[in-house]
């Protein structure tokens, strides 16, 4: 075996796991690192933490679908859940279980007799012992009746007092389950002894045994609360006086639900013989002439006692089932033996037994077992249960009408029998006739009778059962075969409007809603016209979403199409109301109605008609369906690239430092100054990288002359160390090669230098004749730039009160013979007169070159097309070889032209699903139909018809809706190829017509 885990304890999985082998070895049992479940691999380093933080292996065995839930930890997929936690189960149970009792309890395992080399089922590991475990046993010794996994195992018995987890109860409120079995069965078995022990054959040992499994992974109702489960109803104190037999006593194991998993049946060779059942008056002569013949061989003998030593094992309990003293010595042979049927023929024997008591006992266990195990209880497997659950369901009717129905199977003639008789074989075509002709009977609303109320609550639970066990495909495709279940439906259906039946008929809505799809219902069946009556006269919300869903699933799995045929004209206007609602399952439901309904074209025509005189809005219809072309849609966006980004130019020489910035410098000292000097001058770019000799360099000629003994320079490996203080994001590094090269990476120098602010400084571009370069100083502000360039290069001078002199400067460069001019970097505008006498004119034209702060700057900038907001306060310079211009020093975004779209959802293959599915379907349906529908009008709207012609319906139906459909058409991307198809058919269908 390969162990994947022999590296050195470098951390804790490693240590983990190399202790775990120590230990497996030092207890001499196999460990395998490599398992999987489902093919996904199992890390026992992971799966040792999960059980550990839960409390350990035997808290999480004891915890309802706890191994589930660790499961879901794995991602072991979504289907045979059960299947998979068990193997997970195992997986610690053979490789950590032992580890985990001995390192994280600090106790010693058991023997590994009984914990690894048995299987994982059960728990309790801590307090296992030789003394006190049972192993399991073979399945030969099991099929005999001695099934200790079955009977032993606590936890996956039926409950005696507690509650059950169902979602939906069927009855109410919970109720303690009984503890004593059926009067009934428990004599039947004393009986059966009675005959075993005098000599009556024996039947046959039962030898094919359901094999267990984990809890049901069971479908919810979506509208269910209430999560308590119904118990057994004990309507007075008598009740708890039976004595139940051994096979139904909560605590053995034919309660264990759990463990069921349905074999086909075995067929077997029987021969008649008398029991109690079949022919107890032959049966009671065989055990006295049996008992008498023994008692005789007894006293012949001259022995006061049988044998010790029985002849069989059989049934019963260890009290006394016998009370005649005649047959008292029998009393030794009622030892406890096998158990008996399982808690599913159990049931299935009291349901069908027709005792009250025993048929409480089979409803109160089969909401249970088709709660639980549901995904696996079929009705194929146990026949006549779903008959007796539905003659259960069908005595409701007694409680209300004058009538106890009643199934026939014969293929008498129907109107030979009688009106409370349903017929088994073909269904009861007249029943709502049947149905209306019963006197009802009014139980009274302010208080109810125990009995009344006894005998519902097992109604409901009754239902509640088929509603479980219909959600299996098999078990609905089951009842969709039984004929009585029509009846059962439509009878229920057809109840008063009672808040006390609001139960059962939610879960006969549910049986029907999985068994209409199997079936075909016309106009004329009464199915199908009470599912109708129910939109028409229901009010409440579940009931009518349930229903919508039932209409919109018949036929479903059939190849015949659902026509939908004699919806009333109430219906219709009903369900156009309700899609105005701000309910998206309800509204998805009419929907679904509609998408069929529309499909056939004489039910188009009906729309029409009754839209010609305003009965049904159909026009609002229509445009509700053009809105939820958009329900629920998500706005986003798409961008086209039309100019490509310009990228900045890098500065290759570091910048002057302003003299504002350099007196402050100048009066700083280290490693202040150079972290000053630092922002002035660089900038933090993830890109862009400098030599550490260069920005040495640039700072040894900056500080050299600036230094003293008292503010001296910082020594190479300080500045590289504060260059990074400085810019957290910039980092030294070294690149290997020959040789290597040391360099700084994510900064580099800045075009125009800033303040201690961030704010940039302006540079004076003036360059005159002479000199080579332009002036290069730099300014915080235009009114500091205008002053440098009036003072410095056009030579102005100031009066006293700081003015500027314009009159002298003019006298001056008249007697010189000097022309005052522009020599702004690249400036023409004095070219053609080679200057201007005039001082004040050049001075105002120079304003033009310097960046314009006034509160307007942004509209002008905007208006005249110069660029961004920042560029507008830039100098205004040409191109200038001794510095870059502004493009180049910051450079220029891409730009994009973005688009807003407004899609709606789609599935995990990107085709469109929910409502706007749906409404586009219906409006495709309605643009098909259309013109096929008005030539079926008749009576008045058929000169209407005439009249305009299909091209003038099409029009007035869909031509409001043209507008939304172009709109979604170019905003909607997940629903463009339909609404194209649908815009094809309109114009289509106008033109055609």
């Amino acid at each position: 075996m390969a162990d994947a885990h022999t590296a050195s304890p470098s951390n804790p999985e490693d240590e983990f796991f190399n202790d775990l082998k120590a230990f497996h070895e030092d207890r001499g049992t196999p460990l395998r690192t490599d398992e999987k479940v489902n093919g996904r691999p199992i890390d026992l380093y992971k799966l040792y933490n999960i059980v550990r933080e839960k409390g350990g292996y035997d808290i999480v065995s004891s915890e309802k679908l706890a191994w589930r839930k660790v499961g879901q930890e794995f991602n072991l997929g979504q289907t045979n859940t059960a299947a998979y936690a068990f193997a997970l189960k195992t997986v610690f149970y053979k490789n950590l279980a032992a580890y985990a009792i001995k390192r994280l309890h600090n106790q010693e395992p058991p023997p590994k007799e009984i914990l690894e080399d048995i299987s994982a089922k059960g728990g309790d590991l801590l307090s296992r012992t030789m003394e006190n475990f049972k192993p399991p046993q073979s399945r030969e010794h099991v099929a005999n009746g001695n099934d200790s996994e079955l009977s032993g195992d606590e936890e996956h018995r039926t409950p005696k007092e507690e509650k059950m987890d169902v979602d939906d109860p069927g009855s109410g409120g919970g109720r303690a389950t009984r503890g004593a079995g059926s009067s009934y069965f428990v004599k039947q078995a004393r009986l059966i002894q009675l005959g075993s022990i005098l000599g009556l054959r024996q039947a046959p040992p039962q030898r094919q045994l359901f094999q267990p499994d984990v809890s049901s992974s069971r479908q919810s109702r979506h509208a269910a609360n209430n999560t308590q489960s119904p118990q057994p109803y004990a309507p007075s104190a008598t009740n708890t006086g039976h004595v139940y037999g051994f096979s139904s006593n909560p605590n053995s194991s034919s309660f264990s639900i759990n463990s069921y998993e349905p074999r086909p049946p075995i067929p077997m060779t029987l021969r008649p013989l008398p029991t109690p059942g079949s022919n107890p008056i032959a049966f009671a002569e065989r055990v006295k002439r049996l008992v008498a013949s023994r008692e005789a061989r007894a006293a012949n003998a001259g022995q006061g006692s049988l044998p010790s030593k029985p002849g069989i094992m059989l049934p019963g309990s260890k009290s006394s089932v016998v009370q005649s003293p005649k047959i008292e010595i029998l009393k030794p042979w009622f030892s406890a033996g096998f158990e008996g049927p399982n808690i599913y023929v159990r049931t299935l024997l009291a349901l069908r037994c027709g005792i009250p008591e025993e048929v409480d006992f089979a409803l109160h266990h089969l909401v249970k077992i088709s709660h639980e195990r549901g995904d696996k209880f079929k009705f194929e497997a146990f026949a006549g249960l779903a008959e007796g659950l539905i003659e259960k369901a069908l005595e409701v009717g007694s409680l209300f009408y004058d009538v106890k129905w009643e199934i026939s199977y014969s293929d008498d003639d129907e109107s030979s029998r009688d009106l409370n008789v349903l017929d088994g074989m073909l269904g009861t075509r007249d029943l709502l006739e049947r149905i209306r002709g019963l006197t009802p009977i009014h139980p009274p609303d302010d208080v109810e009778l125990l009995e009344f109320t006894t005998k519902l609550i097992k109604i409901n639970e009754a239902g509640l059962i088929l509603r479980n066990m219909a959600l299996l495909e098999e078990n609905a495709k089951y009842l969709s075969e039984i004929c009585p279940v029509r009846d059962l439906l439509t009878i229920v259906l057809n109840l008063p409007s009672r808040p006390m039946l609001i139960e059962l008929k939610l879960n006969i809505l549910e049986i029907a809603e999985q068994l209409t799809k199997y079936w075909s219902l016309d106009s004329t069946d009464p199915l199908y016209v009470s599912l109708l009556d129910q939109l028409s006269i229901g009010v409440d919300r579940g009931t009518s979403l349930i229903t919508l869903r039932t209409i919109s699933r018949i036929a479903l799995n059939l190849e015949v199409s659902n026509r939908l045929e004699g919806v009333p004209r109430s219906v219709i206007e009903r369900l156009c109301a309700w899609t105005l609602l701000d309910d998206e399952e309800l509204v998805s439901a009419c929907l679904d109605f509609f998408y069929q309904f529309t499909a056939v074209p004489e039910n188009v025509a009906f729309l029409l008609t009754h839209a010609a005189d305003g009965t049904v809005p159909l026009h609002a219809l229509i445009i509700q369906l053009g809105r939820l072309l958009l329900h629920d849609a998500q706005e986003t966006f798409s961008k086209r690239l039309i100019t490509p980004a310009i990228p900045a130019k890098i500065a290759t020489e570091v910048p002057n430092m302003p003299a504002d910035i350099l007196e402050q410098i100048t009066q700083s000292s280290e490693p202040e100054r150079s972290a000053l000097w630092l922002k002035v001058c660089f900038e933090e770019d993830e890109e862009s990288e400098i030599t550490q000799i260069a920005i040495w360099q640039a700072y040894q000629a900056r500080f050299n002359r600036l230094s003293s003994a008292q503010n001296p320079a910082l020594a190479a490996a300080e500045f590289i160390k504060n260059v990074s203080t400085t810019f957290p994001r910039a980092n030294a590094q070294v690149i290997n090669g020959p040789p290597p090269k040391f360099i700084i990476k994510g900064i580099k120098p800045r075009h125009i230098p800033v303040d201690a602010k961030g704010r940039a400084y302006l540079r004076c571009y003036w360059k005159d004749s002479k000199s080579p370069k332009s002036c290069g100083e730099f300014f915080l502000t235009p009114d500091e730039m205008f002053t440098h360039m009036a003072a410095t290069h056009l030579g102005l001078p100031r009066t006293e009160d700081g003015k500027w002199n314009l009159m002298t400067a003019k006298t001056a460069a008249a007697l010189e013979g000097h022309r005052f001019n522009c020599h702004w970097s690249g400036c023409q505008h004095f070219a053609a007169t080679n200057g201007s006498d005039s001082p004040l004119t050049v001075g105002l034209h120079i304003k033009q070159h310097l960046p314009d702060t006034s509160p307007k700057a942004l509209l002008r900038a905007k208006a005249n097309k110069s660029g961004s907001a920042d560029e507008a306060f830039q100098p205004n310079h040409s191109s200038d070889p001794d510095f870059p211009s502004y493009l180049e020093i910051h450079g220029k975004p891409a730009e994009y032209d973005y688009m807003s779209w407004f899609n709606t959802a789609v599935d995990e293959r990107g085709d469109p699903v929910g409502l706007p599915l749906t409404s586009v379907l219906v409006l495709k349906n309605l643009a098909r139909n259309i013109p096929r529908a008005v030539g079926l009008l008749e009576g008045p709207v058929s000169e209407l018809a005439k009249s305009e012609g299909p091209r003038g319906w099409m029009e007035r139906m869909l031509g409001p809706v043209k507008p939304q459909l172009a709109y979604v058409f170019a905003h909607n991307r997940s629903l463009g190829t339909y609404v194209a198809d649908l815009m094809f058919l309109i114009e289509k269908g106008i033109a055609e017509t």
